[in-house]
């Protein structure tokens, strides 16, 4: 298996075009004709790792994290991230970053996270806009089905729980060919007029490529006409942060002593109590500042999330209890859960979980 087919597999997990713009996804560093002898997942790609990976016999690994996140003017070794590079290039293996493409997927971090405090009824806190698209296109009623199955089949007309879906009405279609044309109905310089079905789907935006074949392979016109359109609609499946419910309310005290078994946290830094029971929750791995207010909008009791600063503990505004357990405690379980999706995809295959413990932060 080249490392190219893990790719494929990989993007399945994570299609790198549910990631953020800011982000850096994808092969960082080696060759995708290579084969691939094994494959370590870990969080960060640090040089430590690399180390494990050579050690393993693994010439691909895929890491949470971007290894590379900005740009590099030199790769000298000054620091950590060039010497990680550097002993990455220089031992031929492959660095495959998944972060925010696994953010937003909505079985991905948030998901997990979620899952792991035990919550019910997971909803993306924060829908992803300008996602969907949605292609017009007419044919004869003869040839609507083809071209309906087609379109499903690539993955147009999925909305939320729903598949199939597609809007379809009748009008009347013209046309005339000019002397280059070969109309599959009537002859060059015929005016035709001709009952025609209009088809409309809804479809996520990086599928655009593999929609628009799938259209021209089934229609029967020999120029097919068709619209695509970007919709404001937010993706309701796509997007970061999650929020659920607890099966039973809890108190503050007790909600902040579940997190921290549940997550394996030493110390949990949070708002003042308020008070109040804890049953609807909103969580965000890593980074989540920016969500408070969504969380707020959501009616979440708390919000469970990483890295926040002095300030953003006044944002919660008495509203929520807003609590910051750590940036890697809040994803502590993403390595494991692509492990386990490439074994089942990939079964006697070595596929390895990291033994390093990349977790920069300590606590005394």
């Amino acid at each position: 298996m080249k490392i190219k087919d893990c790719i494929t597999i990989l993007e399945q997990m994570a299609p790198l075009a549910y990631a953020e713009d800011f982000d850096n996804v994808g092969l960082l560093t080696g060759n995708k004709e290579d084969e691939t002898t094994g494959i370590l997942v870990c969080h960060d790609a640090l040089e430590t790792v690399i180390s494990e990976a050579i050690a393993k016999k693994c010439n691909l690994i895929v890491c949470f994290h971007p290894i590379v996140f900005s740009g590099l003017k030199k790769i000298t070794g000054a620091n950590y991230v060039e010497r990680a590079i550097i002993k990455a290039i220089k031992n031929d293996i492959a660095i495959y970053a998944v972060h925010t493409a696994l953010d937003n997927h909505p079985k991905g971090v948030n998901y997990i996270f979620a899952s792991a405090l035990g919550l019910k009824n997971i909803k993306i806190l924060i829908p992803k806009p300008n996602y969907i698209r949605k292609l017009i296109t007419y044919t004869i009623p003869e040839n609507a089905e083809e071209v309906r199955n087609a379109l499903f089949d690539a993955g147009a007309g999925t909305i939320g729980n729903y598949e199939n879906c597609s809007f379809n009405s009748q009008g009347i279609g013209t046309y005339m060919g000019n002397e280059n044309s070969n109309p599959e109905i009537g002859e060059r310089f015929e005016f035709v007029e001709n009952n025609e079905i209009k088809i409309e789907v809804t479809f996520e935006k990086h599928l655009e490529s593999k929609i628009l074949k799938a259209l021209f392979k089934s229609h029967t016109y020999e120029e097919v006409a068709y619209e695509i359109y970007e919709l404001q609609n937010q993706h309701q499946n796509i997007g970061l942060g999650a929020i659920g419910v607890l099966e039973k309310p809890l108190s503050e005290s007790e909600f902040l002593n579940m997190v921290k078994d549940k997550m394996q946290v030493t110390a949990i830094r949070h708002t003042e109590f308020l008070g109040k029971k804890i049953q609807k929750v909103a969580v965000l791995g890593g980074s989540g500042s920016f969500a408070i207010k969504n969380a707020i909008q959501a009616g979440a009791d708390a919000f469970v999330t990483a890295d926040l600063k002095y300030h953003n503990f006044y944002e919660s505004e008495n509203q929520l209890l807003l609590t910051d357990i750590g940036h890697f405690e809040s994803e502590r379980y993403t390595k494991n859960y692509i492990v386990d999706f490439l074994q089942k995809k990939i079964p006697n295959f070595a596929i390895v979980l990291s033994e390093e413990n990349t977790n920069p932060v300590k606590y005394l």
